[in-house]
């Protein structure tokens, strides 16, 4: 039953379908470096030959990383994309190594972005040695990417992480017995305690010096071998990697590869292209289908003997926990209770309450502010100087104050509560759970990811709209992100002026009204654009209690992101601010003829005038106008009931900060960026005043 179920999903997986772009079609996106494969280094990313781990998700790739190198470096946008590489370098016999933790990889014919990249790391930046870190409960699964891997002529260890759950799961393996059947080292870790860490670095240096004992690559069905031995004759140029794992990913239809062998092959590629077309039209499913199942079959016969699998699942303290969280009658009530206790209690009421009004009120409001200012006013004597800095919109009293008191203590326990259901193996299945869901506005249970990466930091979300299969989805999912997904400064502070009204319906008819545009935006984008939702699949780790270790080095890491690229931000904003209040055309400041041009329509949502500055603020960042709300209203103090509840739903479906813009702009060009947005600011203000018509007609929240 099993290896049925298992061939109806690749077959599912593989076969295109009327009005699904195939896997091949799905290559022909935008290329890693948006230049596709060239086969030729790419200068300056990495600089010198390098350690690469590759590896699906969810097997410890960055805690390995992070063992090796002893910290975490630094995360760089790959060039000429917005898709992240870690960098770091580690001490192997005195001489220092690059070690570089990529995104997730499954296969070396690419459906995402973020596999495009990691494919072109490996062919164009000289890696020396790919350590393939894989689930060492779920090989059968993992080990067709090591076989490929190897046939393609790259230097492999393979890496065998998460050994204790494997041991506890009765999982055991002759790893020697493996590694000749592979050919390539094979070495068990637990990388969050360090165990095989030495092991690892010998295997890396024996691999950096010598050649393994090769074994025979993988045979395939005979219109296949056929093929590849005649289009591996034909090809005359030299490249990096094996000419039969290009023969091959040109037979199973991959764009980049065929458009990089046009480029060195000329017209000597027409034949090349023939025999593949034909050897195609003489299989009896789609060619990546068949090669896929021709790689499970030699991993089973690879396993057969030296893998030993207890009989029945042995029974886990945690496993009817994940069937708790798995099943839609007790998983949705957990994901309430996250919410709940998680992002309002944790985030919203103590981070966006307590924590701030200490920073603000104290802090910066009776220490730091006031000491600032009395500098500022004893040796700077112009007063245009002085207001850039200490003013109204001073960069400290209002940019400082606002990145540090306000926004930063909301986003720091927002990334620990992420960090902490991260490393638990809580967020696949809640992408489980959410899948069906999803379908209904053109996801499926992926989106899941940058989603609730959102609630942390929508530019950063943004980016890892990557990891989904097709364009139509990660344009969904953006302009999802930018309406109706508030930031976790943002939402932090909602939460902690919602909180604060005197009625309890304010929270939740604020919630309502931003999911149910969220669904009704969703669904129309998913009808209107075409094409058709990419098929789900994701692994389920167990559940594991976190390491104390992990989720503190993931927090800081974000946290150093948010340093790096959003605080600045504030900075700009009040610069920004000041300089609109220092010109002035025709008696008035450039500040006040935005606000005069901001005030018909908020005085439209029956919002006081006082908001108009607040949604000016929104053009520098979301979190920013929500900031200076929570600010200048001391909470909900001087808002009715129903006027809160319009600026939140209003600022919430603002359009994107500058940061996301321009996100938006790198990844999907200006056009649709500028669209989008002019769609969120219509939508924005026509739900808001929706909101505030039928709720003033009826008398309510007066």
């Amino acid at each position: 039953m099993i290896p049925m179920l298992m061939r109806m999903s690749l077959r599912k997986r593989f076969a295109p379908a009327p009005g699904v772009a195939s896997r091949r079609e799905a290559a022909t996106g935008r290329s890693a470096s948006r230049r596709g494969l060239s086969f030729a280094p790419h200068e300056g990313f990495v600089g010198a030959a390098a350690v690469a781990l590759v590896g699906p998700p969810n097997v410890g790739k960055s805690s390995l990383f992070n063992a090796l190198t002893g910290a975490y470096v630094t995360v760089s946008n790959y060039p000429g994309t917005t898709v992240g590489v870690s960098r770091g370098r580690m001490n192997l016999d005195g001489r220092e190594i690059a070690v570089l933790d990529t995104p997730g990889l499954y296969s070396l014919l690419p459906l995402t972005d973020d596999e495009r990249v990691v494919r072109y790391v490996l062919v164009n930046e000289g890696i020396a040695v790919v350590v393939h870190v894989v689930d060492a409960k779920n090989l059968e699964r993992h080990l067709p990417l090591t076989l490929q891997l190897r046939d393609a002529g790259f230097r492999v260890v393979l890496v065998l992480n998460l050994a204790d759950e494997a041991e506890r799961a009765g999982v055991f393996l002759d790893e020697a017995a493996l590694a000749g059947r592979l050919g390539v080292p094979v070495v068990s870790t637990v990388a969050t305690r360090g165990i095989g860490l030495e092991d690892l670095r010998g295997a890396i240096a024996s691999r950096l010096e010598s050649e393994f004992p090769a074994a025979e690559p993988v045979r395939f069905p005979r219109p296949i071998e056929d093929a590849l031995a005649a289009i591996e004759a034909d090809l005359a140029a030299t490249y990096p990697i094996s000419k039969r794992t290009l023969a091959l990913l040109l037979l199973e239809g991959d764009e980049e590869v065929r458009a990089a062998l046009a480029a060195r092959e000329g017209a000597a590629l027409e034949p090349v292209e023939a025999r593949a077309e034909a050897a195609r039209a003489a299989l009896p499913e789609p060619a990546p289908y068949v090669v896929a199942i021709a790689l499970r079959d030699r991993v089973r016969s690879l396993l057969d003997g030296v893998l030993r699998r207890p009989a029945a699942r042995p029974r886990s303290r945690t496993r009817w926990l994940e069937r708790l969280c798995e099943n839609p009658l007790t998983g949705i009530p957990i994901v309430l209770a996250v919410l709940y206790f998680g992002l309002y209690q944790v985030v919203g009421v103590f981070g966006a309450g307590d924590v701030v009004d200490f920073l603000e009120g104290t802090v910066f409001g009776a220490w730091i502010n006031p000491a600032v200012t009395s500098v500022f006013e004893r040796f700077v004597p112009w007063e245009a100087a002085r207001a850039l800095f200490v003013g109204e919109y001073g960069i400290v009293t209002l940019g400082l104050t606002y990145a540090i008191a306000l926004v930063l203590p909301v986003v720091g326990l927002f990334f620990l509560l992420l960090a902490f259901l991260e490393d638990t193996g809580y967020l696949p299945r809640l992408a489980l759970l959410v899948d069906r869901l999803f379908k209904g506005i053109g996801l499926n249970g992926r989106a899941v990811i940058p989603i609730v990466l959102g609630f942390g930091c929508d530019t950063m979300a943004t980016i890892v709209t990557r990891v989904q299969e097709t364009k139509r989805e990660r344009l969904i999912t953006t302009l999802l992100l930018a309406l109706a997904i508030p930031c976790s400064a943002q939402l932090g502070l909602f939460l902690g002026l919602l909180a604060s009204d005197p009625n309890p319906a304010i929270f939740w008819l604020w919630v309502g009204f931003v999911a149910l545009t969220f669904f009704v935006v969703g669904a129309g984008a998913a009808r209107l654009l075409p094409g058709e939702s990419a098929t789900f699949h994701m692994e389920l780790p167990p559940f594991r209690w976190p390491r104390v270790g992990n989720v503190l080095a993931k927090t800081a890491s974000r946290m150093h992101w948010y340093f790096r690229e959003v605080f600045p931000l504030f900075i700009w904003a009040s610069a920004l601010l000041w300089i609109g209040h220092q010109v002035s055309i025709r008696g008035r400041t450039l500040f006040e003829w935005t606000i005069a041009g901001i005030t018909p329509l908020v005085r439209e949502l029956g919002l006081p005038d006082r908001a108009a500055q607040t949604m000016l603020f929104g053009f520098f960042r979301r979190d920013y106008a929500a900031a200076d709300l929570f600010a200048a209203q001391g909470g909900a103090e001087g808002l009715t009931s129903l006027q809160l509840l319009v600026a939140a739903v209003v600022l919430t479906l603002f359009i994107p900060c500058v940061a996301q813009f321009l996100v938006m702009k790198k990844e999907h060009g200006w056009r649709r960026t500028l669209a989008c947005s002019a769609f969120i600011f219509g939508t924005a203000f026509s739900v808001g005043w929706i909101v505030n018509a039928v709720f003033s007609a009826a008398g309510w929240l007066a």
